[in-house]
């Protein structure tokens, strides 16, 4: 689906308080604005709504996220922790995701976030480079490397939604 048909997105949205719904379509037109050419997928889960941009229609090279909760959103990195936070505002102790929790637009800090995104994407870029490279020395023929451009992917839809009810 074009990233502009975003009707199924909405109706994934619809479960959520109407603040978070225009904070996660307002960040999401931003990341678009940045990267028209990235890929938005979506996993719309039983307990959060998530979705971000992928350089290929892979979670794997997906540069950032944004994760709905009850409450508030998460505005992360798939492999956030190879990301510079010379401010320290990521929060996360695993071994890959870092983010930073959201309660509205206006205190969203974009300029410092933009930079992070691009650092982000590059680090993607570069995976995917190197896999390709090692994909390509394994066959002769690597025909499959076109990957869609500015789509909007439903990876994963669960039927049983376990949230709470709007607020």
């Amino acid at each position: 689906m074009s990233k502009d048909d975003n009707q199924e997105l909405k109706k994934f949205l619809s479960s959520f308080p109407q603040n978070l719904q225009d904070l996660a379509l307002q960040l999401r037109s931003m990341v678009w604005g940045w990267y028209p050419e990235a890929n938005e997928l979506i996993y719309d889960n039983s307990n959060v709504l998530a979705f971000g941009w992928s350089i290929t229609d892979r979670l794997s090279y997906t540069f950032c996220t944004m994760s709905l909760y009850s409450s508030y959103m998460h505005f992360g990195f798939y492999d956030g922790k190879g990301i510079p936070d010379p401010k320290k505002l990521l929060l996360g102790k695993g071994n890959q995701y870092r983010y930073i929790i959201v309660h509205d637009f206006k205190s969203f800090p974009r300029a410092y976030i933009k930079k992070l995104v691009n650092e982000a994407y590059l680090n993607a870029s570069v995976k995917l480079a190197l896999d390709l490279e090692k994909t390509s020395k394994t066959r002769k023929d690597n025909k499959n490397n076109n990957h869609p451009e500015g789509m909007t992917i439903v990876k994963s839809s669960s039927p049983k939604k376990r949230r709470p009810d709007k607020a």
